[in-house]
């Protein structure tokens, strides 16, 4: 596992790179799905404290293994409104996958109830798939408009799922379309400084286009069982 991890990390700097960036500017997210809190702990010890979890159910079964070590912890699955009480008790620092406004009230509604504030992204599908969550691109200044007044919630930057194809081009239009939002967005007076986007297949592409941080999960812990449809659906 720490030489896959290693070849991550490589790839990442020799990425930047080529882009002519820094490569202190991009982070490297380790997706945990499936893998247990001893594997977690061996990656953190190798000095990459950022993970992120696709379910709320995964986050309470490992957070007493977790709790005492020093780590920075993300949603990036799909919320459902429900789960948000049960996600806010177990110490999670960001919502990656924040993709509509019914979620975002009730977010500031539990997070006022408790006093807490949440550093999120807001989530776009820029492939236009049926099957990706995330609010439709050419929402974009409205819905960060209606996020904006809402005191608890920060947002931080943006977050999309790119096209799962062969053809890097078509791929590489979805990061470049998020990259363009967060352009419209600045221009609107929002401060959305993080791009997270890219993962083992394309995290190249995406370091081209501006990313910041990078979601890997099974080039660095091995595959699972499940298809990753399940783990971005938190109905199942």
């Amino acid at each position: 596992m720490i030489d896959n991890l290693n070849h991550i990390l490589i790839r990442i700097e020799n990425a930047c790179k080529k882009a002519h960036r820094d490569p202190k500017e991009v982070r490297l997210l380790m997706a945990t799905k499936t893998v247990s809190a001893d594997h977690i702990k061996l990656a953190i010890n190798h000095n990459q404290r950022l993970i992120g979890e696709n379910k709320v159910q995964e986050i309470k079964e490992k957070y007493e293994a977790l709790k005492s070590i020093k780590h920075e912890k993300h949603f990036i699955g799909h919320l459902q409104t429900n789960k948000v009480k049960e996600l806010i008790r177990y110490d999670v620092d960001c919502i990656q996958s924040l993709d509509r406004l019914k979620l975002a009230y009730k977010l500031q509604n539990r997070l006022d109830y408790e006093d807490k504030t949440m550093d999120a992204y807001l989530q776009f599908n820029t492939s236009y798939e049926n099957s990706k969550f995330g609010m439709n691109p050419e929402n974009a200044i409205s819905f960060a408009k209606e996020i904006q007044q809402l005191d608890r919630i920060n947002i931080k930057g943006l977050m999309t799922i790119g096209l799962f194809s062969a053809k890097a081009e078509k791929v590489r239009a979805c990061f470049k379309l998020l990259n363009q939002i967060q352009t419209q967005l600045f221009d609107h007076g929002h401060s959305v400084h993080d791009l997270s986007m890219g993962m083992s297949g394309d995290l190249e592409i995406t370091i081209e286009e501006g990313s910041t941080m990078v979601r890997v999960g099974t080039a660095i812990f091995g595959k699972r069982e499940y298809p990753d449809s399940y783990y971005w659906n938190e109905d199942q």
